[in-house]
């Protein structure tokens, strides 16, 4: 049997890519309609059925999609899709609803897939108003971050403040945390761990490879087809390249959007 999706979605690379994924790998999910701004999604809730699903992006044209759903309590599950790390809150897995980090990754939007088949299947669907209970907590800015690593020095642990460290780094299969004084310790967890443990107003995922704090970045340089290069103080030990998707959520965050 088919599942209905909706997907609300402004830049149109961004729904080409989500839309070919769902017809290549789940074709059961059927997109019904597509929708770019909380303007036109407010009166599309009113006259349509509720989907049973909605993919839903954050930062929309005329805003924040959290202010479509104070306005429409949300009707089904939501999988929010973003290129904004400072979004992306644990509350939402705890709560049956997931996020995917653009560019969405085929192996990501599965994992979303199936934990919204086993929600629906075996578990039932959070009623809307847990689903407004996590987005009121999200725009209060409840979510609480670390203020402090445990490293390794040789045999030794030490407490780094969150306050100095300038970058995390995935370096050959290991993670180092670098400080603001030039120094490099080996840390335990991956960097997708850690991103969700960060204040996001003050760690930016860069890349795969790289999450990086405010302060340690010095200068952003446009790149070719789109891409940005950025340099961090202290060096970091390879080169920081930006994909051209998100680069946009960069400038926004660097910005103060």
């Amino acid at each position: 049997m088919s599942l209905r999706v909706l997907i609300i979605e402004d830049e149109a690379p961004a729904y080409r890519r989500l839309n070919g994924l769902l017809q290549e790998h789940h074709p059961d999910l059927q997109v019904v309609d597509v929708l770019d701004a909380i303007e036109s999604a407010v009166p599309w809730f009113a006259h349509h059925e509720a989907p049973d699903l909605i993919f839903s992006d954050i930062q929309l044209a005329d805003g924040l999609s959290f202010e479509l759903w104070r306005q429409v309590p949300p009707p089904s599950p939501i999988i929010f899709t973003t290129a904004f790390d400072e979004y992306m809150l644990e509350a939402f897995r705890a709560n049956g609803i997931d996020y995917l980090l653009k560019p969405i990754e085929a192996d990501d939007l599965a994992r979303s897939v199936q934990k919204f088949r086993a929600l629906t299947r075996n578990e039932g669907v959070p009623g809307t108003s847990e689903l407004a209970r996590v987005l009121e907590h999200l725009q209060a800015g409840g979510e609480r971050h670390r203020d402090r690593f445990l490293v390794k020095l040789g045999s030794k642990l030490l407490p780094v403040q969150a306050a100095d460290v300038a970058y995390f780094c995935s370096m050959d299969g290991a993670t180092e945390l670098h400080t603001h004084q030039g120094k490099r310790y080996v840390i335990d967890g991956p960097l997708d761990d850690l991103e969700r443990q960060v204040d996001p107003r003050r760690f930016f995922r860069l890349n795969r490879q790289c999450l990086a704090s405010l302060d340690a970045i010095s200068v952003v340089h446009q790149h070719f087809q789109g891409k940005l290069k950025v340099a961090l103080t202290p060096p970091a030990p390879m080169d920081i390249l930006v994909s051209r998707e998100k680069a946009r959520a960069l400038k926004g965050w660097l910005d103060g959007a």
